[in-house]
Order: structure tokens, then sequence, then C-alpha cells
């Protein structure tokens, strides 16, 4: 097998969404597989749709991701420039060795006569195509417009008849016919190429040998094979991903708003747990693991297990794996990133930050879930006396009554205040009371916290809040139910 070259294209016209993401993914993962090399293009030939930053936000996504690559625009390779702007004169010098060729001619129709075509063949109902106007014109005709200054773009010959085949890695061979192509427009008039032509030109001269894309480049690839032949240049292996999907009938898009790289990210998924996810939308390592690191995933990455369908990208699947993420972490590394989540909503210096992430990291899924998880530990929000009753736990508010005027004295007589000496008194209690442990430990977590899900159970909630917080809020749970009796 040849030496994989493989690249990732971004066009910088915003953040990196998913599909983009996932296809830097697979064209990093089948190069490094094979010991192969990565190469970063960014192809800015659409200057209009350009968005200033969104270059340095693809550099700080692969950086992130550890999908570095070994050749680019930043750290510069045998074959640049790696910016398809900064090679506007290899594009023409290759647009006129097509027409030389017989494979591309010059096409000097005006947008006006463009736009009468487009609507004529929109009312008569016809595929919208060019008409091959300016296909046939003689050696003379070109040469005396050329030399009055008209101007031109450069169109593709595409062959009367016939069907063209490509092969691809994922979908096998597909065949087109080559009258539902159009000519498209290799060459622009301002002299920069079209994205097709340049993809080709740079894909040749960069010497890749595998192209990792969506099936959205399907109806191209024809055009691309068409191109290959015309020049006599040997065709790239095609890898076509299918589309990720927000649901059965939409396709994720940023340009609908869907969730970047950056806004999961900032939505507190690990970018680790972001990559993993991406990898299994739309490919099966096969077996049951699930969570892979990116060195994991170089060793087991194989085209075959590409899948022909969508995949729909499943926010509750991508928040499991988080948490798993999550809970590989050191506690120490957890806190610094759980830190600033808890400190939007817990100001109070007294708490624990280090004891609140011990508490939260067995339970967090999502980063973003911690404020409203820990928000009641400045202040005891207004809670409904319902709260208290709970099903499983076999408790109302006539008993949960009881617990909390039991529990008071025993918290009130503590010597220490550790959460060895808060268990042992509590447990001591619900001996003596001859009742269930969630008899007594339910009505404190709810007195302590005015919620029904907490980090912690009751005696973790007191150590946090301390014994004169702790009493206070048993008090009010005391006063509430017995205001709720009267």
């Amino acid at each position: 097998m040849t030496t994989p070259r493989t690249r990732f294209a971004p066009s910088p016209t915003g953040y990196m969404h998913v599909g983009n993401l996932r296809t830097a993914l697979y064209a990093y993962l089948l190069a490094k597989r094979e010991g192969g090399t990565f190469i970063l293009r960014i192809e800015d030939t659409d200057q209009e749709r350009q968005v200033e930053g969104a270059v340095d936000i693809i550099y700080k996504t692969l950086a992130e991701t550890g999908l570095v690559h070994d050749e680019g625009p930043d750290v510069g390779g045998p074959v640049g420039p790696y910016i398809q702007s900064h090679r506007r004169d290899i594009y023409k010098k290759y647009a006129l060795e097509l027409v030389e060729k017989g494979a591309a001619y010059y096409c000097f129709c005006d947008k006006e006569r463009l736009d009468e075509l487009r609507l004529l063949q929109e009312v008569s109902k016809m595929p919208t195509k060019y008409d091959g106007h300016c296909r046939d014109l003689s050696k003379e005709e070109i040469e005396a417009k050329l030399a009055a200054g008209v101007p031109y773009v450069i169109r593709q010959k595409i062959p009367e008849g016939g069907n063209t085949v490509f092969e691809d890695a994922v979908f096998g061979s597909v065949s087109t016919p080559n009258d539902s192509l159009d000519d498209n427009i290799l060459l622009k008039s301002d002299g920069l190429p079209t994205y097709n032509f340049a993809n080709v030109v740079d894909d040749h001269l960069k010497g890749i040998t595998h192209v990792v894309r969506g099936t959205e480049y399907h109806s191209s690839d024809p055009k691309y094979n068409l191109l290959y032949e015309a020049f006599g240049w040997e065709i790239p292996v095609y890898v076509h991903c299918p589309p990720v999907m927000k649901d059965a009938h939409n396709k994720l898009s940023k340009r609908n708003g869907d969730a970047s790289y950056e806004d999961l990210v900032a939505q507190g998924y690990l970018k680790e747990a972001v990559l993993n996810y991406i990898a299994l939308l739309g490919w099966s390592p096969g077996g049951e693991q699930e969570v892979f690191t990116l060195e994991e995933l170089v060793k087991v990455f194989d085209i075959k297990g590409i899948n022909k369908s969508p995949s729909i990208f499943d926010t509750q699947k991508l928040s499991w794996l988080n948490g798993e993420y999550i809970r590989k972490l050191s506690l120490d590394e957890f806190l610094t990133l759980a830190e600033p989540w808890i400190a939007k909503t817990v100001k109070n210096p007294a708490i624990d930050k280090k004891a609140v992430a011990a508490l939260l990291q067995p339970r967090c899924e999502v980063l973003s879930d911690i404020p409203e998880q820990v928000d009641f530990l400045d202040a005891l929000p207004d809670y409904e006396i319902a709260l208290y009753t709970h099903k499983k736990m076999k408790t109302d508010a006539a008993n949960s009554l009881t617990s909390l005027e039991a529990i008071l004295p025993v918290l009130e007589g503590l010597p220490t205040w550790t959460q060895e000496a808060i268990h042992d008194a509590l447990f001591a209690l619900i001996g003596e009371m001859g009742v269930k442990n969630g008899i007594i430990l339910w009505p404190l977590r709810v007195a302590l916290s005015g919620k029904a899900f907490t980090p912690g159970g009751g005696i973790e909630l007191a150590l946090l809040l301390g014994k004169e917080e702790s009493l206070v809020r048993v008090k009010k749970g005391i006063e509430l139910l017995k205001a709720s009796a009267e």
C-alpha cells in the first residue's frame, strides 16, 4: 500500500462544525495508522464567504484536539503554498493547459445572458445548466474577444454522451450519465479558481493519495475524474462519509445554528470526549469498546468501518461519554475544569470547592450542569413542601417533620463536625427510631438544599455547609412543615 498523504481542506467561513471536524479526524486517522502525512490546506477561493478569525479557529481546534498536521500554512512543507488564494497563477496555468487539450473552453457569456438562460430553463422546467453557447467558438472568435478585453471564464468541457464512473471506498462503484453534468466554471473572471477545480489541482500537486469528504461531493466526483483523466493524472482514493444529522430529516449545519466544536466545549463537554464521540458518528470500530483515546483510534481505525447511512447526533450519548471521561480524571484535574462552573453560583469563600468537586465528579456528565447542581450552597432557595414526599423513601410531610425534629438536637449536640461524626450520629438515630435510612436522610437532604437532586446526600451536604448553616436550614424546614400542617 502507498504511504497515505491525506488532507483537511476547510474553508475559513466560520466555526468548526461537527461534520468538518469529523472529516479532519478521519483524514488524520487514515494517514497516521499507516505512518503517513496529514496536511492542512486552507481553501479560501470563495472570498465573499470568508469570516475574519476563522483561520485561527481552524488552527486552534486542530491543536486542542491533537490533530496535528505535518504540513500546512503555519508549519510549511515541501509543496506550498498551502493557502489557495496564494496559488492563483498555478490554477490559471492548468486551466489553460486544459483549454489546449480540448477539455475546457473560454466562455464569454455575460451575467445578463446567463440570467435569461436560467429563467427560461426554470420556466420550462428544464435542468438549470449552461447551454454550451461558447463551447464551439472558433479560434479566431476567441482570439478576437480576448484581444478586445471581453471578460471570460474557463469552463470544463464535459463529454457528450456516455457515462463517467468513479470508485468510492465506502459506496463502491458509482456511474453518472455525462449529459446530466454541467460545463462548470473552472476559472472565474477574477482569475481565481472555483472550489472544485482548485481541489483537483492541489490534490495532485500535493500528492494526496486519499480524499476524505462528505457525500455531498458525490455529484462532483465525475467532474473530478474527467479532470484527472484529461491531465493524465492518477485518481486518488475517494472516501465519502455520510452526513451527520440533527434528526431523521435535517442535517447538522452551522448555518442553522447547530452546535460547533467551540459551542460544545463552551457547554462543558471535554474536547477528548467530543473527538471520541465524533469518531463514532458514522464509523464502527467493531466490538463493544466505545471509549477511545486518540492513540487508540489511530490503531483501530479502518475505512471499512465507515457506514453508508447517515448518523444522528445524539446529545444524550455525547453526555454519557463525556461523563465517562470526567470520571477518569484525577480530582485535581476535575477541580481545575469544574471550579469556574462552581464559581458561577457559589460565591461563599467558606465553601470548600475541592469538597464540592469531589461530590460532583461521580455524578456530573456535562460541566454546564454544575451551576444548577450547587446553587443552593450560598443560600437556601424557596422550595415546595411537596419535595419532602418521596414514594421510594416512604416519606411525606408528616413523618419528615418528625424526622427533622429528631435530627435537630442530634446535630446540635455534636462536639465535632466531621463526616464520620455526622454519619455515626444520624445512623444511631435511625437505629433508635427503628426506621429505614431514607426516613431520616431524605428530609435532611431537602431541608439543607431545597432540591430533589443534589451532588451528595444529607450527610455530605451538612459537612459542606458547616454546623451553623446546617442547623439554620433544618430549623427552617421544621418551620415550613409546621406551617403547612396548620
